[in-house]
């Protein structure tokens, strides 16, 4: 599913408000956190995530990771060491409702 701009900018303003409920750190990426995040993911759609690992390169690997881990969820945003995933849920889609 892509989505418009109109909705890209809808979730980046909600996600603005929100704090990061996925936190990494120098220890990198673990089974553990992979399961959070799709609980986080399926409960909440909209996902903060921070990124606290070495440099850039490495943070860049590490959401590649997460992205292809999370298969169906889509990077709205990354600012430094944070960046916003959301991913649709079917159940309830109340977040796109208003510009669906």
């Amino acid at each position: 599913m892509e989505l418009t701009d109109a909705q890209k900018k809808r979730l980046k303003g909600l996600a603005h408000a929100l704090h990061p409920i996925i936190l990494i750190g120098q220890h990198g990426l673990k089974d553990s956190i992979l399961v959070e995040l799709d609980n986080a993911l399926a409960y909440h759609q909209l996902v903060k995530i921070k990124i606290s690992v070495g440099d850039r390169d490495l943070r860049n690997q590490t959401l590649e990771q997460i992205l292809e881990h999370a298969n169906q969820a889509m990077l709205i945003q990354q600012i430094g060491n944070t960046a916003v995933l959301y991913q649709r849920n079917p159940d309830r889609p109340y977040l796109l409702s208003a510009t669906s």
